[in-house]
């Protein structure tokens, strides 16, 4: 293994899942300019669009997300098709 290349500031970071406002707590180097207060502490924040919470792989729930009506343009493209 190479000496020097891997990060030394490791330190807690907050990541929270913005789909459910979960909030977990772990060691990170990654970088960031807001905090959030976690049981009387200051972490740095860092926001996630999915997690491990969220995933629908993880939690065995699918969720159908439609953006710009691509579903609906989709049904009414193949709606002659339709038996």
């Amino acid at each position: 293994m190479q000496k020097e290349i891997h990060p030394q500031d490791y330190r807690l970071v907050a990541f929270k899942d913005m789909s459910n406002e979960e909030v977990f707590i772990t060691k990170s180097t990654a970088n960031s300019k807001e905090t959030i207060d976690v049981d009387g502490t200051e972490y740095p924040l860092i926001k996630l669009e999915i997690s491990r919470t969220s995933h629908p792989f993880y939690t065995g729930q699918t969720k159908l997300i439609d953006t710009a009506g691509r579903i609906d343009k989709f049904k009414n493209k193949y709606k002659k098709f339709k038996k």
